[in-house]
């Protein structure tokens, strides 16, 4: 009833929220990508996106659909790995941003072991600068992070805003540095506010910097200062900072899988666990529980 093909088209429209980007991640043309997601609302008889000139926004069909799509998707690839005989298999070098700690990236990785027990998973958990530098390196053969300014490689998982993030109470004062909370470098959210600020000609100065995202956390709900994070992924017990706060504008920025420069044994795993992160990515805009 519902062909997989136009499941793909659906689910990478769904994650982007944009005909244009996904026919750039699918390699497609944006007319392919339409057709593909008129005819899926034929066979499911039901408007899946509500859309004009400006946005595109899931319908509450279209909500429905996002779970039937990913479980179809996967059974259907379950089958085709079952009777073609392949066997995904090898050992694979994943690193995920810190971004992703506090979202449901740990239920995708649970399921693409349960259907890929051969492959021995390595994970890192790393800021995103950190994993394209290792990347690089040869030491990851896959990562999730965010994609960095000058390196326009990755396959677009979402796109979010940077936001200014901070405890309820606190209140900037315009005449004071701004105490910022910030990654160490080479985190890419730290790089984007300092320049934003600067811009701006705002004065700054680290109140605390931790390479791990709880301690971040802690340091803002304690009211010491504000964050640079993305809007979708704002912890618990923060919030994002209003405009009357006079912070400067961060931008948007994207969360892309890229692969490494030299093909390797785990190209295979790679590539299963890149496609399932892709049919999951709505769970990865969701904190865990």
């Amino acid at each position: 009833m519902y062909d997989p093909t136009q499941l793909r088209t659906f689910l990478a429209v769904a994650q982007t929220l944009s005909f244009t980007q996904a026919a750039r991640r699918l390699g497609l043309r944006q007319s392919t990508v339409s057709q593909h997601v008129r005819r899926l609302e034929d066979a499911a008889g039901r408007q899946l996106f509500s859309r004009d000139t400006h946005s595109v926004e899931l319908t509450e069909d279209g909500e429905a659909m996002l779970g039937f799509a990913r479980r179809l998707l996967e059974v259907h690839e379950q089958a085709a790995a079952f009777f073609s005989g392949t066997r995904v298999r090898g050992r694979l070098r994943f690193g995920a941003s810190e971004d992703f700690v506090l979202t449901r990236l740990p239920e995708i990785l649970e399921g693409f072991r349960y259907d890929h027990p051969e492959v021995d998973l390595e994970l890192t958990v790393e800021l995103s600068g950190t994993l394209h530098e290792q990347l690089a390196d040869g030491k990851l053969d896959l990562v999730l992070a965010k994609r960095r300014p000058e390196d326009p490689r990755g396959t677009l998982v979402w796109q979010d805003d940077l936001v200014w993030i901070g405890a309820e109470r606190l209140r900037l004062d315009a005449d004071r540095p701004v105490p910022l909370i910030a990654y160490p470098p080479p985190g890419i959210t730290r790089a984007r506010a300092l320049q934003a600020l600067e811009r701006q000609g705002r004065e700054w100065r680290i109140v605390c910097t931790s390479g791990s995202l709880n301690g971040l956390i802690a340091a803002a709900r304690a009211g010491l200062g504000v964050m640079a994070h993305s809007r979708r992924l704002i912890p618990p017990g923060l919030f994002r900072l209003p405009d009357r706060a006079g912070l400067p504008e961060l931008g948007k920025v994207d969360f892309v899988l890229v692969h490494g420069r030299r093909p390797t044994a785990a190209q295979g795993a790679a590539n299963a666990l890149a496609a399932a992160v892709l049919a999951g990515g709505e769970r990865l805009r969701r904190r865990g529980g």
